[in-house]
């Protein structure tokens, strides 16, 4: 099984091995080079891609700064998710930080599946279900852990970032200042 046929069956659960295959086959190879965007702010996000390589920043620009919501890597799914489905101006910027490979389904495409695949409708509950999941839990390790708890839990599970992304990015995604960050940093590594 492919990257993206585990990462297709870890979001939207178990598929039958020929629904997958046409799921699969509407994904089109694409890749976005370094600080080129996959989305601007206000615009109507059309596609669902899944990241093959590569990292993907997802913010906001504010009067006084930029957020950091998200940095997406390898093997999991990049959207605005609700400007993909309900075709609304996107708050979202998203900007590949690095040379990124995607594999990309278009929203007539993906809207066509439910005319392709008999269970799509419980499969596509599945997927944003667990969109929904992954942010209730950052919500919750925002509102429970410490910064210094937040900083060693996603340091912890995203090692990787913490080389290869400007760290500010990582700050402002934690809720960090970058001084707050830099401290934590400093003090974890002693």
């Amino acid at each position: 099984m492919t990257n993206l046929e585990n990462s297709i069956t870890s979001y939207f659960g178990v598929i039958a091995p020929e629904d997958l295959k046409t799921i699969v086959s509407f994904f089109k190879p694409e890749t976005i080079k370094k600080n080129d965007y996959f989305l601007k702010s206000g615009k109507s996000c059309d596609k669902l891609s899944f990241v093959q390589s590569g990292f993907l920043r997802i913010f906001v620009e504010t009067e006084k700064r930029d957020v950091t919501q998200w940095i997406t890597t390898q093997g999991y799914f990049v959207t605005d998710l609700s400007s993909f489905v309900l075709g609304s101006p996107s708050r979202w910027t998203i900007q590949a930080l690095t040379d990124t490979k995607v594999q990309s389904i278009y929203k007539e495409d993906y809207q066509n599946l439910n005319m392709l695949v008999s269970q799509w409708p419980v499969l596509e509950k599945l997927f944003i279900v667990h969109c929904f999941t992954i942010m209730e839990d950052r919500i919750f390790s925002h509102l429970s852990m410490t910064a210094e708890e937040r900083y060693q839990f996603f340091f912890e599970h995203n090692r990787e970032l913490f080389n290869q992304v400007p760290l500010q990015y990582i700050a402002s995604m934690l809720g960090m200042t970058p001084e707050t960050f830099s401290r934590i940093r400093k003090k974890m590594q002693s």
